[in-house]
Parts: C-alpha cells; structure tokens; sequence
C-alpha cells in the first residue's frame, strides 16, 4: 500500500473516531437537555425563557468573536509552526482571554443590546460574565481536538455543562427564581472551562520559556480576522432568528422559538463537533498538496453528517407536538417551527463541510458567501414576518417563519459553497446519496403510524425509538458501504481490514 493511500486510511479512522465518540454524545446530550427544558418550561416560563434566549445571542456572539478565530486558526498555527504546542495554545488563550474581558466590560456598560424587549432582572445583568469561559471553553476544546480528543468535547458539552444547567436552574427556581435561569447558565459555562482547561493541560502541559510578545499577538490576531468574521457570520445565521424576533414578537414567542431550536440544535453538535477533527485533516493534506484527499474527506465526513442528522430529525420531528409537549402546553403552537429548524440541519451539512476547507483554500470567497447567506435570511425572515402579520395569523407563525427562513438561506449558502469548494480543489463535493431516500422512507410510514395509532406518551416512549432503528438498519444496508461503516469500527479492526 503506497504512502498516500495509507496516510488517507488514517485520516479517515480519524475522522471516524471523532464522528463515533460525537455519535455516542448524541444521546447524554437529549438526556441533559431535556431536563433543563421541562424546568425552564414549567417552572420559569416561556416568557422567562425568551428574554434568556434574547441575552444569549448577544452573549454568545461574543465570546466567538473573542476568539477572533482561533478556533479554527490554531490547528493551522500549530502545524505550521515548531515551537513548543503549549506555547502557543497559551498564546490564543491570551488573545481571546483579552478581547474576552473588554467585550465583557462593554457589555456590562450597555447592557441594552440584549435585552430588545426592554425586561430584565438584576440578576440577567451579570450575564456578561459568561463570555470568558464560554472563549477559554472554545480554545481548549480546539487544542485537544487538534490531537483528536473528542472525548473531553463531549464530556463537557455533553454531560457538564448541560446537566450543571438543568440542576442550578432547578435548585435556584426556589432561591431566587427571578434569576435562577441567568445564574445556572454562568454556572454552566464555568464548570464546563474547568473540565476542558484540566484535559488541557494534562494533554499540552504548562507552556516552556513562553513569554507573551505583544506584537506577535497582535499579528497574530489580524491573520485570523478572515477566519473569526466567517465563524460570526456562520454563527450569527443561526441566532438571528432569534434576535429579529424579540424585535418583532413577545418574550413569550421567543420562549417557545428558543425550545424549538434547542431541540434542533441536538443534531447540530454532530456537525459542530466533527469541525475540529476535520481542520487538522484538512490542514495536513494541504501542506502536503493533496486536494483529491481533501474533496473525499469532506464528501465523506459529510455524508455522515447528512445521515445521522436526518435520522434524527425524523426521529423528533414526527412525533414533534410529543417532543414540544413536554416542555409545557403553551409550547405545543411551536412544532411547525421545530420542523423547519430539523429541516435546516440537514440541508446546512454540506456548508458546515465545505466551509471546514474553504477557511484555508478561499477564506475570502467563503466569507463572501457568507456575508450574502446571512443577508439573505435577514430578508427572508423579515419579509417573512411581515407577510404573517399581514394576513394576521399571530406570534407562533412569526416563529414559524423565521425558522423557514434560516432552512431557505442555508440551502442556498450549501449550494455555493461547495459549487465553489469543487472548483477549488478540481473535485466533485456532493454529500447526497439515494440511499438517505432508501432510509427515510421506512422510517416516515413508522412515524406516521406511531402519531396515528398511539397515545402521546407512548408515541415518544416507543414511537421515537421505533423510527430511529428503522432508519439506521435501513441505512446501514442501502446507504452505507465498506468505507462509511468506518465510523462505527474501532480503531484495531480498521487496521487489521
């Protein structure tokens, strides 16, 4: 076997392992979240929870822009580079930990930006205290992965910080419940940077002779300003939705969106998850010039990705009033915008993919695109709104709307960007399959029965699991060949075939 085809070999298992410790998240990560939405549901309430959802796409926003992109520029840096690897995850860290404090003073200073409704507590002003950990989270997690630990990913987004967050919440509800729900969030971002920073350095160790050289941070910093402007655009397309709508609607129509997207966003991380693996993939075949290993190993990882998230979608999107339900009646009126928000997952996989190689053969294109993606959701979601509000139909259709809006625009931007990425590379980049048809459809005559035939409760007990079995055994055999089933071998029997 020739050097290429086996250095190829490897990066696929790599990607593998990542992709199946991601794919084994999935279930701690619907166990974690479902807790927390019943407590903020039924406890707090939607209104409640809109104003958080409002506070935390300003939040969020951020602290990724804290980064300046060094979640995705420092794989690259430390390829590139031979200086001691904690010497320069050190570095990121004082960068972000920089812009991370002087965001959190604005912040602090105007708190008016993230609360467009106007209503807040004392207790929701402390929110910008978040915006560290959440940036020091970000970088640590993009170290380890950089050496393909994704286990400390999903031991602290996974199972940390989502189960510190139903618990505080929970407990703080007979505390101080006017801000029980601020409070939990901080608590969660802080233990889960304890969690990532400890596997930091048992993985890195402490920095060697390392002294921070203001200029070379500075440099540093504008290289990756391409890379951190592309990540907040492609961030900001998922919370403007949100952020359009405390505009436009009640806190109470925000709180019923944000558990929505909350539910979508459980497929979300497997995409989000696989993009650290995936850089340092990327990265060295670059360096060694290989453009047709990299068009297979985003069509590849992207396939997965496309796989497991309709799988899913179809799984919480059928028995989607079951799924809203448990939250709280008044949650119910948003099951047509979960649907949407599913739909969006899927279609967006091919742009996540793309956009993992783009970053480093056309960081300027892909933020072009970018920037026209979010645009054109800002029109469609507003547009969308105004035809609601025109034909009068109320504040769960305004929601209803803008996650309509989010799927249209990201379809559009996985278009062009992997249009433009095959173009690049000289390769086709296609992540869609018939087999995905093959697997679908068993699964939707399964889901439809179970919504038909059977109580609510028992639609989630045993209707849920129902259509996600009959969709990976279908899948399996009709969509998956030799080289998918990668992702469900262990490392060993990889090798040995």
């Amino acid at each position: 076997m020739s050097e290429a085809s086996s250095s190829s070999r490897d990066d696929i298992a790599a990607l593998a392992k990542g992709g199946r410790t991601n794919l084994l998240g999935f279930p701690l990560r619907l166990m974690a979240r479902i807790p927390f939405l019943f407590i903020a549901g039924r406890l707090y309430g939607a209104e409640a929870l809109g104003r958080l959802a409002s506070a935390l796409v300003l939040i969020e926003f951020v602290a990724l822009l804290s980064s300046v992109g060094l979640k995705r520029g420092l794989a690259r840096r430390l390829t590139e580079e031979a200086e001691h690897p904690a010497n320069a995850v050190a570095d990121a860290m004082v960068i972000c930990i920089t812009v991370g404090i002087v965001m959190a003073c604005v912040l602090f200073l105007f708190p008016a930006p993230m609360f467009p409704s106007g209503q807040f507590s004392r207790f929701d002003l402390l929110l910008p205290l978040s915006i560290l950990p959440l940036t020091m989270t970000d970088i640590a997690l993009a170290a380890l992965a950089y050496r393909f630990d994704v286990g400390t990913t999903v031991r602290a987004r996974s199972i940390v910080e989502p189960w510190t967050l139903s618990i505080a919440a929970g407990a703080l509800w007979f505390v101080v419940p006017e801000g029980g729900l601020a409070l939990a969030f901080i608590a969660s971002c802080l233990t889960a940077a304890a969690v990532a920073l400890a596997a930091l350095v048992r993985s890195y160790g402490l920095p060697v002779e390392w002294r921070p050289h203001p200029l070379h941070l500075l440099a540093l910093a504008r290289a990756n300003v391409p890379l951190s402007v592309a990540e907040g655009i492609e961030w900001f397309s998922r919370r403007l939705d949100i952020a359009i709508l405390g505009i436009f609607a009640t806190p109470t129509a925000v709180g019923v969106y944000y558990v929505a997207q909350q539910v979508a966003s459980l497929p979300q991380k497997l995409k989000t998850s696989f993009e650290p693996i995936l850089g340092p993939v990327i990265t060295r075949s670059l360096k060694d010039g290989d453009y047709k290993a990299i068009a297979h190993q985003v069509c590849q990882v992207g396939f997965w990705i496309t796989a497991a998230q309709a799988g899913i979608a179809l799984a919480l999107g059928i028995p989607g009033e079951g799924v809203m339900g448990l939250v709280g009646p008044a949650f119910v009126g948003g099951t047509g915008a979960l649907a949407f928000l599913l739909a969006a997952e899927v279609v967006a996989a091919t742009a996540v993919v793309s956009e993992a190689a783009l970053v480093y053969v056309a960081r300027f294109q892909n933020l072009v695109i970018s920037a026209a993606t979010i645009s054109l959701q800002a029109v469609l979601t507003v547009g969308g709104i105004l035809l609601v509000d025109h034909y009068a139909l109320g504040d769960l259709y305004r929601a209803a709307a803008a996650a309509l809006a989010l799927m249209l625009s990201l379809a559009v931007a996985s278009f062009a960007k992997s249009r433009l990425l095959s173009r690049k590379l000289g390769e086709p980049i296609n992540n869609w399959r018939w087999g995905l048809i093959w697997a679908a459809a068993p699964a939707v005559v399964v889901g439809w029965a179970a919504t038909q035939y059977l109580p609510e409760w028992a639609e989630l007990a045993f209707g849920l699991p129902a259509i996600l079995a009959v969709y990976c055994w279908t899948i399996w055999h009709k969509g998956f060949g030799p080289e998918d089933r990668v992702l469900f071998r262990r490392q060993g029997r990889v090798e040995a075939a």
